[in-house]
């Protein structure tokens, strides 16, 4: 019935006169403006016949489906958002639906090291990329399906730093799990087998990186830093971290007070010995690398330089920790 129906309309445009290759032609070979359109899912030849017509991109929405028959297009022409011409013949056309050259209507964002959960909120919601009720509703779902997050109460730490690429229109729920799935390309296996040999947790580790994120400010020394850490939590030290104090005031004192330190909060490692019960920023690719595989030495302690380089002086006693305080004031 189709062949007997194509067989029809050629025959009609050869008894009008009309040529079919000339009907292929571009509309406007001179105008190179470019027309957008859309290709929806699910779309016919001859629906999206209509839309070209509609945007003058053709000549004639019979001739569209004949060529389409001909070029054995029909029913390959993919959805998405085109930039055409009409200075494009027919053929062009269809090919480039048959492609799939889409445009891509994409946005970026970057998420910093160290960023909290409500940091990276307030970021993509002042750029407009996410509803912030949505987004805090998502976070707080816990409905991702991810090895790493098997124990977890909250994405704290696991929405990974890094520089992202998204569909325009993406839900909330599309750039969180973006950021899940970095987390995981970044957590190779071999990390696993590494928290086995530690005897560390996933929350352990993911918290210890993000202190270790906050609390350095040279790469260079992330896994001297970390080795601190290791020793004081093998040595059940108080960590005495600022950065986890700073987590429960809610902001980033250049000094804390002895008011600040004593605040009752199982995250004050000033008052609480080990790590504290969650991550308190989401650590990088160094930083987790650096609590998996800290630097070993004999140091406890360490107070940044005053050179404002922002290395630090390591320290094995708290008498050489003091020193090192009083000089670098």
């Amino acid at each position: 019935m189709k062949k007997y129906i194509i067989l029809c309309l050629i025959l009609m445009f050869a008894l009008t006169g009309c040529n079919l290759d000339e009907m292929r032609t571009p509309v406007n070979p001179d105008n190179t403006d470019v027309i957008a359109i859309t290709v929806p899912r699910g779309a016919t030849t001859s629906s999206i016949g209509t839309i070209l017509m509609n945007e003058e991109l053709i000549q004639s929405e019979t001739v569209f489906k004949l060529a389409s028959k001909e070029l054995e297009a029909d029913g390959k022409m993919q959805a998405g958002d085109y930039e055409l011409s009409q200075s494009m013949s027919t053929d062009e056309i269809i090919e480039k639906l048959v492609s799939g050259d889409v445009v891509l209507n994409t946005f970026k964002f970057t998420i910093p090291e160290g960023f909290e959960m409500k940091d990276i909120t307030a970021r993509l919601v002042e750029a407009g990329y996410v509803n912030q009720e949505k987004f805090e509703a998502e976070l707080s779902s816990m409905t991702f399906d991810y090895k790493f997050l098997e124990g977890q109460v909250s994405l704290e730490g696991f929405l990974f730093p890094d520089t992202y690429e998204m569909k325009v229109n993406s839900t909330e729920r599309e750039i969180i799990n973006r950021m899940l799935q970095r987390f995981d390309e970044i957590f190779l296996e071999e990390y696993y087998l590494r928290l086995e040999e530690l005897d560390m947790s996933m929350n352990e580790a993911i918290t210890l990186a993000s202190i270790i994120e906050r609390e350095a400010r040279a790469k260079e020394e992330f896994p001297i830093v970390s080795g601190v850490f290791h020793n004081r939590i093998k040595d059940n030290m108080l960590l005495q971290s600022c950065a986890t104090v700073q987590y429960v005031l809610g902001e980033r004192k250049e000094r804390l007070t002895y008011d600040d330190i004593a605040i009752d909060s199982p995250f004050n490692t000033y008052v609480n010995a080990g790590l504290p019960p969650a991550p308190i920023a989401s650590p990088g690719k160094l930083a987790i690398e650096s609590a998996l595989f800290p630097e070993e030495s004999d140091y406890y302690y360490f107070v940044v330089k005053k050179d404002g380089g922002g290395t630090h002086v390591f320290s094995r006693t708290l008498q050489e920790h003091n020193k090192a305080k009083e000089e670098n004031r």
